[in-house]
């Protein structure tokens, strides 16, 4: 813990505590109201836990008001421009930039630990054709626990570092062989001489019957997406797979607790929701119908891809994001798209109506990561499992922290209990 910056008071029922107060590097300061109970036989109500700090952490921050997103003290911006992924991931696990010798060897390791036990390709075929790729992914991804036995000890350093190499390795391989499942065509083995995201593109969309090469400006759009859902802080998932650890578990089985969350419409599904809807929409002349529609109190139809429960501001994902779906649709051709000519009026609206300007409901990340994806060639269904392959080094550097963490404690939160009080059982010929 940092070191006591104050106290603040709390008075209540004749009792007045003192209860000390820390201040983070960045962000607001914060109460600690850990011994709460203890002294004072209360807890503390946050729905959400939209007002809690759960835990110590120097990987990400967010500064919502400001519209900034911070790996290890690096703008989301300048990484997303001059970095990849890979030398993003190295800096999440590690906390800095590494160097030259750093970046080859780690990966040269990444690169080598990207195919999976062979065994493990008969999982897929216990999954129906039709099965959404997440369901497909929760199932495997968790399965891996059961071939690799010699990286589950998370109270051993090596064996937690080589679960970290391996998740990030061959969950590209997972994802796109539950995509070429679902799609009945043969899997591609990943390939060694590719780099990290231009070797997923590969396995997703090569086939043996011809050659296929992966052109470099989808390679980099790709790699962009994927840093930019690298980590984001204490969010659902993240959350999850740091509570799932917090018991002991191993850490594929908490990826996995991390990827069934993140599945939620709410979460990781809001990409595939946001393209959804402007498909939903159709044609630029209905936009004013939505439009309207969005800002009827009585209706509940959400127009997905604006706001942000955490950015008050610009995401500032977002802006990258839409340069690269601007590269990605002049090479593909595709600016005339029926989707993209919503998207963009959409967009227009948005920056300039004063309905949205004033609840600051920008276009965030999840509205341009889906036009990208699918100009690709990826089906919506696909949206989320690659969202889970961005975030999974975010997860695994989460959870290396969490177990190094002397403070950590087995996620227990507390409850309003709203429910009856205590009564006798009644013998059920007398109910």
């Amino acid at each position: 813990m940092p070191d006591q910056t104050g106290t603040a008071k709390l008075s209540f029922a004749g009792k007045e505590l003192e209860l000390p107060m820390y201040s983070p590097s960045v962000g607001p300061d914060v109460i600690d109201i850990g011994k709460l109970y203890a002294q004072a036989g209360v807890f503390t109500h946050d729905p959400g836990f939209t007002s809690t700090s759960s835990c110590e952490s120097a990987i990400t921050f967010i500064d919502g008001e400001e519209g900034e997103l911070l790996y290890r003290g690096y703008p989301i911006e300048q990484l997303a421009e001059k970095s990849h992924y890979l030398e993003v991931c190295f800096l999440l696990l590690y906390g800095h930039l590494p160097t030259a010798e750093e970046a080859e060897a780690f990966e040269f390791r990444v690169t080598r630990h990207t195919m999976v036990h062979e065994q493990l390709l008969k999982f897929f075929s216990g999954y129906r054709r039709d099965a959404h790729p997440m369901a497909t992914m929760v199932g495997v991804v968790g399965a891996l626990s059961a071939f690799y036995h010699d990286s589950l000890d998370i109270n051993d350093p090596w064996q937690r570092e080589v679960a970290a190499i391996r998740m990030i390795a061959k969950v590209p391989t997972i994802t796109a062989m539950a995509y070429k499942y679902s799609i009945g065509q043969p899997f591609v083995y990943p390939k060694n001489s590719l780099d990290y995201a231009a070797n997923f593109l590969h396995m997703c969309f090569a086939v043996p019957a011809e050659d296929y090469e992966v052109n470099p400006i989808l390679a980099r759009a790709m790699d962009r997406i994927f840093t930019l859902h690298a980590d984001h802080e204490q969010n659902a998932s993240t959350s999850t797979v740091r509570l799932a650890g917090s018991s002991g578990a191993n850490p594929f089985a908490c990826v996995a607790a991390g990827i069934a969350c993140l599945w939620g419409p709410a979460h990781g599904g809001a990409n595939q929701a946001c393209l959804e809807m402007l498909k939903e929409i159709g044609t630029v002349d209905r936009i004013p119908e939505f439009i309207a529609r969005a800002k009827d109190k009585d209706d509940p139809f959400r127009l997905m891809g604006f706001g942000h429960r955490v950015y008050k501001n610009f995401d500032p994902r977002a802006k990258v994001m839409k340069e690269s779906a601007d590269e990605v649709l002049g090479l593909l051709g595709i600016e005339n798209n029926p989707t993209l000519q919503v998207a963009k009026e959409l967009e227009r609206i948005a920056l300039e109506d004063s309905y949205f300007v004033d609840k600051k409901l920008y276009p965030n990340v999840d509205f341009y990561s889906g036009i990208i994806l699918e100009a690709m060639g990826f089906p919506t269904s696909m949206f989320t499992p690659i969202f889970a392959l961005s975030r999974t080094v975010g997860w695994i550097s989460q959870w290396k922290e969490m177990l190094s963490d002397p403070n950590q404690k087995i996620g227990r939160p507390r409850q309003l209990y709203t429910g009856e009080t205590r009564r006798d059982y009644i013998d059920v010929e007398d109910r």
